[in-house]
C-alpha cells in the first residue's frame, strides 16, 4: 500500500520510512526542510515538503495514500504545552480527511503518560485533562477521531526509543553528566524507564496498519522497566565520571527541567500487543546501546 508519514524524516519517522519500504510499501513523506526531504528520500519516501500544521496539506497527503502514520511532534520543551495543543489539531484535521473511508491512521503517543504501581497495559489510560499532563492531548485527541468512525491506533513509545543517531532522553542525561561532572539519578535510583530499539518500534507501526488488530492501543515496549540507576551507572561508567543519588532539592538543581522525567517510573507491558499483532522485538537493549552505539562518543 501507499502509505503517508508525517515527520519522516525523524529519528523514528525515518525508520518507520525505511520499515515500510523494505517489506514493499510505498511512503509519501512530509518533511519540513530540504535537508529532511534528502533524509527522507534516502530512507526511500517520496518527500512532501511543508509543515505538519498545514491542514490542506494534510488533507493532500491523504487524499494520496492508503494510510496515516503520524509520528511528527515538535521537542521544544520551552512550549511542550503549546506543541501538545498544535498536535491535537493535526490529529483533528487528519480525522476529517480519512472520515467517510476506510484508511487506518496511526497516531503516535506515550508511555510516560502512564502511572501505575505495576507495569501499565494498553488498557490503562491517562489522567484526562492537559493541565494533569500536557501530552494527554493527544489520546484526547484520538479517542475524538475514532469517535467519528475513523480506525485509529495508539503506538505508545517508551521514554527511550534507542539506537544510533538518537537525540531523546539518554544523550540529554549524557550531556547533563558531561556538564555537571556526575552522572546521577534520583533517589534510590528504583523509578523504572520501559525502551525499546527504534527499527523494534518501527515494526510495530508497520504491523498495525498490515493486520490492523482489534487491539487499538499498542505499547512499543521490548524492555519492560529499566532502573534509573542502572542507565545513570552506565553513563557514568562510559564516561568515567562518578555517580550519585539526589534527592529533595538537589534533583531541580542538578537535572532543572529535565528533573520531572528523571523521577519518571513509568514500567510497562506490551503483552497484548505481541499476542495480537505477533510483534517480536529483536533490537539491543537500551544500556548495550548506550555502551556501545555512539552514545559515550566525544
Amino acid at each position: 500500500m501507499r502509505v503517508f508519514v508525517t515527520g519522516a524524516s525523524g529519528f523514528v519517522g525515518s525508520e518507520v520510512v525505511r520499515e515500510l519500504t523494505r517489506h514493499g510499501h510505498e511512503v509519501l513523506g512530509l518533511v519540513r526542510s530540504e535537508e529532511g526531504a534528502a533524509h527522507a528520500a534516502a530512507a526511500g519516501a517520496t518527500p512532501l515538503p511543508g509543515d505538519v500544521n498545514d491542514f490542506a496539506l494534510l488533507r493532500h497527503g491523504v487524499s494520496q495514500t492508503d494510510a496515516v502514520i503520524h509520528t511528527a511532534f515538535n521537542h521544544d520543551f520551552s512550549r511542550f504545552k503549546a506543541n501538545c495543543e498544535d498536535d491535537r489539531l493535526v490529529i483533528g484535521a487528519l480525522g476529517e480527511a480519512l472520515a467517510g473511508t476506510d484508511k487506518p491512521l496511526v497516531i503516535t503517543s506515550g508511555i510516560g503518560l502512564l502511572r501505575a504501581n505495576r507495569p501499565v497495559t494498553e488498557e490503562d489510560g491517562p489522567v484526562a485533562g492537559s493541565d494533569v499532563n500536557p501530552r494527554v492531548a493527544t489520546e484526547e485527541a484520538a479517542r475524538a477521531v475514532s469517535e467519528k468512525g475513523v480506525d485509529v491506533y495508539l503506538v505508545r513509545l517508551p521514554p527511550s526509543v534507542h539506537g544510533a543517531g538518537d537525540r531523546g532522553f539518554v544523550p540529554m542525561l549524557i550531556d547533563l553528566a558531561r556538564n555537571k561532572g556526575v552522572s546521577a539519578f534520583t533517589g534510590e535510583g528504583t523509578n523504572r524507564w520501559p525502551a525499546v530499539h527504534r527499527q523494534d518500534a518501527a515494526a510495530l507501526y508497520r504491523l498495525a496498519i498490515e493486520k490492523r488488530p482489534s487491539l487499538k492501543v499498542l505499547h512499543a515496549v521490548a524492555e519492560t522497566g529499566i532502573p534509573f540507576r542502572e542507565i545513570a551507572e552506565t553513563i557514568g561508567k562510559g564516561l568515567s565520571l562518578p555517580v550519585a543519588a539526589m534527592s529533595g532539592e538537589d534533583i531541580a538543581a542538578h537535572f532543572t527541567w529535565f528533573a520531572h522525567f528523571a523521577v519518571m517510573d513509568c514500567a510497562a507491558s506490551a503483552e497484548r500487543t505481541r499476542r495480537e499483532t505477533g510483534w517480536e522485538p529483536t533490537g539491543s537493549g537500551l544500556l548495550s546501546d548506550i555502551r556501545e552505539a555512539g552514545y559515550l562518543a566525544v
